[in-house]
């Protein structure tokens, strides 16, 4: 379960604001990716928050607003369907992530980062492997950005219900690829990772 110890280990060295930034949306087929950075309070109590894929999708819409109310601070962020295909998608991935951090309106000093790699940022940072299994800070932003993507997914569907966005939310299901090869793509296609498909 995610703790506050990398954070409380920062705030001992004289940092202040400490952000979680974690994504959402990588692997799909089509869709943005969406990124969000959170600013906890010290040591915060916020009921079951976890890596947002261990959490239902039922109890992750439960705790988005929970976090939204408790966090000193948050920021959602997207890359597009364009960027994604034209800077690739980790480094799509990684403009989200710098879009949530520099939106934060109380500025963070110090961001922990999921993953391996760290996008350029203003400010320093730490990769946290597992880091949304590990830190609270991430493991909120994890929740922001899936259920932030899922949204935007569910309003994808309204305009290309034959897709079936609102279940699968773009992955690669077998509905998805069945879709595709009745339909073609549509506009929030990833082209660069249907290659062989289309």
């Amino acid at each position: 379960m995610p703790d506050f110890i990398l954070e409380n280990e920062l705030k001992q060295k004289g940092y202040n604001f400490i952000c979680g930034v974690d994504e959402a949306g990588r692997g799909p087929l089509a869709g943005p990716v969406c990124a969000a950075a959170v600013i906890l309070p010290e040591n915060v109590i916020i009921e079951d928050l976890n890596d947002s894929k261990k959490l239902s999708e039922k109890r992750r819409e439960e705790l988005f607003p929970i976090i939204l109310e408790k966090a000193v601070c948050t920021s959602v962020a997207f890359a597009s369907v364009e960027e994604i295909e034209k800077l690739n998608i980790l480094n799509a991935t990684f403009l989200a992530m710098q879009r949530a951090v520099e939106g934060l309106k109380i500025p963070a000093d110090f961001a922990l980062i999921d993953g391996n790699r760290i996008p350029k940022l203003n400010i320093s940072a730490n990769a946290v492997v597992k880091g949304d299994g590990r830190s609270m800070s991430i493991a909120a932003a994890s929740v922001l950005a899936k259920v932030s993507r899922d949204r935007l997914m569910l309003e994808y569907d309204k305009l290309y219900p034959q897709y079936n966005f609102a279940k699968h939310k773009g992955y690669g299901t077998k509905q998805h690829y069945e879709a595709i090869a009745n339909y073609g793509i549509c506009n929030i296609h990833r082209k660069s990772f249907l290659k062989g498909v289309i």
